[in-house]
């Protein structure tokens, strides 16, 4: 049913556009929405490399870097993955999983889901302000103004959906974080997330370019920060894909640490069969690195031996057990001496900003001021690669927008 209320939502990205749908499917008289991009949706065409990874069948709050798991089970509680996909194919989004629990839209395109959300801001009779930086922010005694590039808006309510500082160039430079500190919420400390890693790579420039799947182990001196297994690509400067994203946080938010980023190029079950097979050809006058091939890219195993201090075709049957057992904790366990992580314009998302602890769990309404809300990176939440983080600005976006559009502040579902 129809309300009164007049809501503003600043940033037009994933968390922005679902807040003002779920804002105007339920009723608000008015719901404005604030970009500084010239058009809605501009981060959302870059995820996934273009493919918009929408969200993964393992979503679930202990995934996620969060200070507070409860606060994430609240928000997915009201609006998880099911209610997404109810609410994607509702604005005609059709999405698919792959054979791991990624989903991905059936056009395998993140701009016919940006289309999609555009054509449904447009029928919620959504007014939109393009090319429209917000400079300011107040909270009055009738409610709230924001001061725009093109206009001063006053309504009921606001929800600040501004992104973090990942990809300065698509607008997400952190501008409202001193907008919400003179508010009176805390800002923590804003750091790349989901980033390449850099690393000290002088021994092993043989393997630029090559792609395999590891467990990756973050440490800092001999305690475990953070353990990730996925894809992972050797570049020039240090280390890309999956499994060296999901743990760049935890690099970036220790400036100056002295850190070390070890590689099991064996994951799962591969090093059991590994050494079966090795076990079976241990008195063949085989070459060690062809047996090795069966189970890694051909430009790894000499590298490997190399750093055993073996050459290239050393056969198998003239090893001792001791080397043999060497090469094999080279392929479990080789070190990497991390330099830190690359920028913003690397990053795809960012972690910090307001603790998850500033806002009220499951409404996503600011505790320190009444009818501000606060949604997607926004908040100091991150989750791993996969559809993880867009699940969460979805799932945040449609928490507040909900929440501000509820006349009484009950508590409705999403």
């Amino acid at each position: 049913m129809p309300n009164s209320l007049q809501i503003g939502i600043i940033g037009a990205g994933p968390a922005g556009m679902m807040a003002a749908l779920q804002a105007a499917w339920l009723g608000a008289q008015q719901v404005t929405l604030f970009d500084a991009n010239a058009a809605v949706g501009r981060k959302l065409l870059v995820t996934g490399s273009g493919r918009c990874n929408l969200t993964n069948v393992a979503v679930a709050a202990e995934r996620y870097a969060c200070s507070d798991p409860a606060f994430l089970k609240e928000v997915f509680a009201r609006f998880g993955r099911e209610e997404l996909l109810r609410a994607l194919e509702k604005i005609g989004v059709l999405a698919t999983p792959t054979l791991d629990g990624w989903y991905y839209p059936l056009s395998e395109s993140a701009a016919t889901v940006v289309d999609a959300f555009a054509a449904a801001l447009d029928e919620a009779q959504v007014k939109i302000h393009l090319n429209s930086r917000v400079t300011g922010l107040r909270a009055e005694r009738t409610g709230f103004v924001i001061e725009s590039a093109d206009t001063v808006w006053r309504g009921d309510r606001v929800i600040v959906a501004a992104g973090g500082q990942a990809y300065p160039t698509l607008g997400t430079r952190g501008d409202l974080y001193p907008l919400l500190a003179a508010l009176g919420h805390t800002i923590r400390p804003v750091y790349p997330a989901l980033a390449p890693i850099l690393a000290d790579m002088r021994a092993l420039t043989a393997l630029q370019g090559v792609r395999l799947d590891v467990t990756a182990q973050l440490w800092q001196k001999k305690t475990l920060l953070g353990e990730a297994t996925g894809n992972l690509i050797f570049t020039q400067w240090g280390v890309n894909g999956p499994a060296a994203m999901d743990l760049s946080h935890l690099v970036s938010s220790r400036p100056g640490a002295l850190l070390t980023l070890t590689l099991n190029f064996l994951p799962r079950d591969a090093e059991i069969r590994l050494r079966a097979l090795l076990h079976q050809k241990r008195r063949a006058p085989v070459p060690l690195r062809a047996l090795l091939g069966a189970a890694l890219p051909p430009k790894l195993p000499p590298v490997i031996l190399a750093q055993a201090g073996l050459k290239p075709d050393v056969r198998i049957d003239t090893l001792t057990d001791a080397a043999l057992e060497e090469v094999i904790q080279r392929l479990t366990h080789l070190s990497l001496k991390v330099e830190g992580v690359r920028g913003f314009e690397y990053a795809q998302v960012s972690i910090g900003g307001v603790p998850v602890e500033e806002v009220i769990p499951g409404r996503l309404e600011s505790m320190r001021v009444p009818g501000l809300y606060l949604a997607g990176e926004t908040l100091d939440v991150v989750g791993p690669c996969g559809g993880f983080n867009l699940q969460y600005a979805f799932s945040s976006g449609a928490v507040a927008g909900c929440s501000a559009a509820q006349r009484n502040n009950d508590n409705k579902e999403a």
